[in-house]
């Protein structure tokens, strides 16, 4: 069976990384121990995509300032904080730097796996969404001025005819933008063009 993901366990207590490596080990995860932020940083280049389940409080680089150092470079791993019963302040700072979700001491099994799911999950799902909106944007960018005019006209609902006396050329050359503009958009129909539209932002839902 292939693995749910990878977790990345950041913890400087041998007996809390033993554990939560046994944990979710059994729950079908592929589990990575660090005993301190500083190691996983350095690790992090050669790291394939994962849940990052970190204490809150550690020596060194403890679990905010590890978000920070993410949040600096850009980085799209999500972040689980793992928080005592007196630590739910830094909880909330740790949610506004970017962690998807804190688990309190002592967490039920079952929540902690579903957390790291769910996060798996979520950020996936914003991966996939962010590299859709990147191709639509690089082909909006392949198109020439004449074809973004174009574009933009059939995507607000202007016939050839309309689109050719707003510009001043024949409804014959415009048919010709019109083919290339579909095209390069990689779109079948109108209707499509006009969705890629939506994604890209160029009209309001």
């Amino acid at each position: 069976m292939s693995p749910k993901g990878n977790v990345y366990i950041i913890d400087d207590d041998s007996a809390m990384r033993d554990s939560l490596a046994f944990l979710l080990d059994s729950a079908g995860f592929d589990v990575k121990l660090f005993e301190n932020a500083a190691d996983f940083l350095d690790a992090r280049a050669g790291l394939r995509f994962g849940c990052v389940v970190s204490d809150v409080r550690m020596p060194g680089i403890d679990g905010i300032d590890l978000l920070r150092r993410l949040k600096a470079n850009a980085s799209t791993l999500p972040v689980i904080i793992m928080t005592g019963h007196g630590d739910i302040p830094l909880a909330v700072e740790a949610i506004k730097l970017g962690a998807l979700d804190f688990v309190e001491k002592p967490f039920e099994d079952d929540r902690l796996i579903g957390t790291i799911e769910a996060a798996l999950q979520q950020s996936q799902d914003h991966l996939k969404t962010d590299a859709v909106s990147l191709d639509i944007a690089s082909r909006i960018a392949s198109l020439s001025p004449r074809e973004r005019q174009v574009m933009d006209g059939l995507v607000a609902g202007l016939s050839n005819k309309m689109i050719a006396r707003e510009h001043n050329i024949s409804p014959r050359t415009i048919e010709v933008y019109r083919a290339n503009v579909m095209t390069k958009m990689q779109a079948h129909n109108l209707s499509e063009l006009i969705r890629l539209a939506l994604r890209a932002g160029l009209l309001n839902d």
